[in-house]
């Protein structure tokens, strides 16, 4: 145990965003605009670097794994706070607090003119403690305040507006799909609990050999099932809610009516990077079941693959990128189910630098636009804005895989981790993730090349939201797009510099090191992928060189090429596309029907059985056999027994009379009844 990870510095680290949120949110007015983001960007800078200090102790060699307060024991079973650093958590502090410290100056610009601009503060404040009670804990309890307070607060920021109808019904739609994830992840942790004894994750590790030999009966028959396949998959369906996976991944895009740095900081590095964390941090789990892992394969490769085709066809300029990322947590998903949980990370953490950069540069060119999203309306704009021209050409670049930009030696790396495996499922996988490279390739330059390049489409147009309370930042009537002030172009270089980088020079320790040694579990002698992976690996210079020859390589600069000539040199060829395949692009602009199906069969469904048991089972069995039925018997008795009961003594003398007659006729007639008989002939 090193001295330099002690208790105090770590509780520092999520209690500094706590207390910035708390002093912006309680006591805004008192403090002013420039109190709350000093407070709040304050809070998030010294967790920061207090996360990078922490990952500079990790890395020689220090560890950490205690409880930090306890709250109660129920049984046996112990409730409390602890934290767990290893690379795993360490890695994840510093991605979180760096992306949110940089959001959080973005924000004084992009919020400038917000009537709610202290609320904002807190918010994206108490999202970052959330986050980062959730990579820390070392127990599923904390786990599951962390997991619900993102949630929580997500809500809270996609419904920031919330006088607009449209963010209210996005905000209350990624609640309620949530939820659904979220009651599978509740029942994992239960079975994991009601078998292994045990909140704590150490403790439930080291019986995996013994949970791994727990089966049930199998409610349709046949083989037994698993009990940690089954907690398995209940845990990986509360990541496919939080991490926004097919079928529970229609809440994302709608999420994007919330303001554009919260669109950053929720679904590029944080929020929805929880689920990717949880699988990884329950590594020694997944590995004891194919199963689960073939599930979560399969379906990261249709979310992969097919969100990939919806961003094709979206033309405001934070749909394609959310559907971006809806494409990304795809492709870190399958790396998940091929049992490189480390290669998933990686990708965690270079998509969080590119991704956060792409959104950020699209708010900054939604400024620039004056509040108009339609990227139709926008083009030529690299020379009214040079420096988001040219970080967005840097995050796009590493979004599909350029050579020597980090997104390129994690994606590739995830394609080749999922060549390597051996799963049933794996074979539909390895398609998805290369036509995937793409997909993502065209879409992604289809924006690029719309935005900031060939005819500019946005002279004399009114531009939408102008005047709302919440768009109007001040711009005035000038209808020229112009460069965002230094406040958003600060986060912006900041960003494009990792999105660059950090791949080249994190990709050896990360991968093949020793850097998640004691945090991710692999079983080599079933999953081989990783073992592949490195026997192939020569270095991060010669795996660029290598990838000339390959073909994901070549499908991405075919992307490129393709977005070029179709929206840059003959605009008619998309267009007769768009007239042939008219079916299709039916079908993607009905997002596959998914929300139509939520609505009108799961969610009317819901609401007929609801009826239904409502009308027969409580008004009419409860309320009316049950409760009025009771009473209705009680009263109908009543009734009787009021006939008989007269008060009359006379009555109750021949009653007595009648009694006693009936009674003596019952005892008598044995002897008697034969001459009765006898005598009416009977």
């Amino acid at each position: 145990m090193s001295a330099t990870l002690s208790q105090n510095m770590l509780l520092a680290v999520p209690l500094a965003p706590l207390v910035g949120a708390v002093v912006a949110g309680l006591f805004g007015k008192q403090v002013g605009r420039r109190g709350a983001h000093t407070v709040t960007i304050l809070g998030v800078l010294i967790a920061f670097v207090l996360s990078a200090m922490t990952l500079s102790a990790v890395l020689d060699g220090a560890r950490f794994n205690q409880t930090v307060y306890e709250w109660m024991v129920l049984g046996g079973l112990k409730m409390e706070v602890g934290f767990m650093i290893d690379g795993l958590s360490a890695m994840m502090m510093c991605v979180v607090t760096f992306v949110s410290l940089m959001v959080h100056i973005y924000t004084i610009g992009y919020m400038e003119e917000d009537p709610g601009y202290q609320r904002f503060f807190s918010y994206i404040s108490l999202f970052t403690f959330s986050m980062l009670m959730l990579v820390m804990a070392n127990n599923m309890l904390q786990l599951f305040f962390g997991w619900e307070a993102v949630g929580l607060v997500s809500y809270l920021l996609i419904g920031f507006w919330y006088t607009k109808p449209t963010a209210i019904f996005a905000n209350m739609k990624a609640f309620l799909v949530n939820r659904v994830g979220d009651f599978g992840f509740i029942l994992g942790i239960g079975l994991l609990v009601a078998y292994g004894g045990s909140l704590n994750y150490t403790e439930t590790f080291a019986k995996s050999a013994e949970l791994a030999k727990i089966g049930f009966v199998n409610p349709f028959g046949g083989g037994e099932w698993m009990m940690l396949s089954v907690a398995c998959i209940c845990l990986f369906i509360g990541a496919m809610g939080k991490s926004a996976q097919f079928p529970l991944h229609v809440w994302l895009p709608d999420s994007m009516e919330g303001p554009t740095p919260i669109s950053a900081l929720i679904h590029a590095a944080t929020m929805v990077t929880a689920g990717i964390f949880m699988v990884s941090r329950f590594s020694p789990l997944f590995e004891l079941s194919d199963t689960a892992l073939n599930f979560v394969l399969v379906i990261g490769a249709i979310t992969a693959l097919f969100m990939g085709f919806l961003g094709i066809i979206q033309n405001d300029i934070k749909r394609v990128v959310a559907y971006s990322t809806l494409s990304q947590l795809g492709y870190m998903t399958v790396a998940l189910g091929a049992s490189a949980y480390s290669v998933a990370v990686f990708h965690l953490m270079t998509h969080a630098f590119f991704k956060a950069l792409l959104f950020l540069g699209a708010g900054s060119v939604i400024i620039g636009m004056h509040h108009d999203q339609d990227i139709r309306n926008m083009g030529g704009l690299r020379k009214y804005m040079p420096i988001t021209w040219l970080t967005s050409l840097l995050g796009s670049l590493a979004l599909i895989g350029t050579p020597f930009f980090s997104g390129f030696y994690s994606k590739d790396s995830i394609i080749e981790a999922v060549h390597a495996s051996h799963l049933p499922g794996a074979g539909f996988a390895y398609f998805a993730v290369v036509a995937g490279v793409f997909v993502t390739a065209f879409y992604s330059f289809r924006m690029y090349f719309l935005v900031f390049h060939g005819k500019e489409n946005f002279h004399h147009k009114p531009f939408p939201g102008e005047h709302d309370h919440h768009d109007d930042h001040g711009h005035g009537h000038d209808h020229t797009p112009h460069e965002s002030p230094w406040v958003v172009t600060v986060p912006l270089i900041l960003l494009a510099i990792p999105s660059v980088l950090i791949g080249y020079f994190t990709i050896a320790p990360m991968l093949h090191g020793d850097f998640f040694k004691d945090a991710i579990f692999v079983n080599p002698e079933v999953h081989h992928a990783m073992h592949e992976l490195g026997e192939e690996f020569h270095g991060a210079f010669a795996m660029a060189v290598h990838s000339l020859q390959t073909l994901p390589l070549w499908l991405a600069v075919g992307g490129v090429v393709t977005a070029y000539v179709f929206y840059m040199v003959a605009p008619s060829i998309p267009a007769t596309f768009a007239r042939v395949l008219r079916p299709v692009i039916t079908l993607l602009e009905n997002k596959y029907y998914m929300d139509w199906f939520n609505e009108n069969v799961l969610a009317r469904g819901a609401r007929l059985l609801g009826a239904g048991l409502w009308k027969a089972g409580d008004q009419g069995l409860i309320d009316g056999v049950l409760i009025n039925g009771s009473a209705r018997t009680v009263g109908g008795v009543a009734g009787l027994v009021r006939l008989i009961q007269t008060g009359h003594l006379y009555w109750y003398a021949l009653v007595m009379i009648l009694g006693v007659v009936g009674l003596m006729t019952w005892q008598l007639w044995p002897y008697m009844g034969p001459q009765f008989k006898a005598l009416f002939g009977l």
